[in-house]
């Protein structure tokens, strides 16, 4: 892994080469560890940004749901003032023919 010779001794020529070639490498490191850094960061700012859309979600679900139970108890109690409604109205039709037909029948000679 290393660029060194084999016999262990760097000349006087191979050491400002070898130390420019670790600069170098140690740069390329550097940067690879910031763009990583960079990766991870945004990763987190997206995890955190869905987490938020999806605890906003969670509550308008909740809030929507609620609003569906309140909806359908009123929709129940129409229905229920619509059936009573229309009871009466049966037996307010039912009176006034039973009185036209009592009418008519007096009217009529015998």
């Amino acid at each position: 892994m290393t660029d060194r010779p084999v016999s262990g001794s760097i000349s006087a020529d191979q050491a400002p080469t070898e130390i420019v070639a670790a600069t170098r490498r140690l740069a390329a490191a550097l940067e690879a560890l910031e763009s990583a850094v960079e990766r991870r960061a945004e990763a987190d700012r997206d995890e955190d940004e869905l987490a938020s859309r999806i605890q906003a979600l969670g509550a308008d679900r909740s809030r929507l749901a609620d609003e569906l139970d309140g909806s359908l108890v009123r929709t129940r109690k129409l229905e229920r003032a619509n059936r009573e409604i229309a009871q009466r109205l049966d037996a307010a039709i039912g009176t006034i023919r039973a009185v036209l037909e009592t009418e008519q029948a007096d009217e009529e000679p015998s």
